[in-house]
């Protein structure tokens, strides 16, 4: 698949399903649960330079746990998350003011990357984003080095709708990368 602009959130879903299952035989993609909390913190001081504060985890699941998602290896450990808010908020794509569902954070550890678990959080986040909180939308920031993070994001549809100048603590700066759903 080169790119997924033109495949619908549950076409994308079904193949991060078969993804999952062949490249990565025993993983799961779950809902978090209040007892994933520290275990996500964890994973995103070691995977990521942005941190956040444990109340900041706390309100993105309170509020939109639908969206926030864990990945889990085969001995049922967490091994990467996904979280999600939902914002109304000018569009990318129209002139309106639309529901737009805001990818905050999304880590795997780097021992268990190379298995299709980041497109199978994030497929597991745009379907909850559109079905569950309705958004018209999705959106995200990356680092503009950040390669690998790049290529997924636009084999999932997503495409460069601006730079944020500066955008990271280090002044790195960041593409927001966008896409409708379904």
């Amino acid at each position: 698949m080169s790119t997924g602009a033109s495949y619908s959130v549950d076409e994308i879903f079904n193949l991060a399903v078969k993804r999952l299952a062949m490249e990565a035989p025993g993983y799961r993609v779950r809902n978090a649960t209040s007892d994933d909390i520290t275990r996500v913190i964890e994973i995103n001081m070691v995977s990521l330079p942005e941190h956040y504060p444990r109340s900041f985890f706390e309100e993105l699941y309170e509020e939109y746990g639908k969206a926030f998602y864990v990945a889990e290896a085969p001995n049922g450990e967490v091994v990467g998350y996904i979280m999600t808010r939902v914002e109304w908020k000018p569009g990318f794509f129209h002139r309106f003011i639309a529901r737009s569902g805001h990818v905050v954070s999304i880590a795997v550890l780097r021992e268990h990357r190379g298995r299709s678990l980041g497109y199978a959080l994030m497929a597991y986040a745009m379907k909850s984003m559109y079905y569950d909180y309705k958004c018209n939308e999705t959106y995200l920031e990356v680092r503009v080095s950040n390669n690998p993070a790049i290529s997924l994001y636009e084999k999932l549809g997503y495409r460069k709708v601006k730079v944020e100048k500066n955008y990271y603590l280090d002044g790195e700066d960041a593409y927001v990368m966008a896409r409708e759903l379904p």
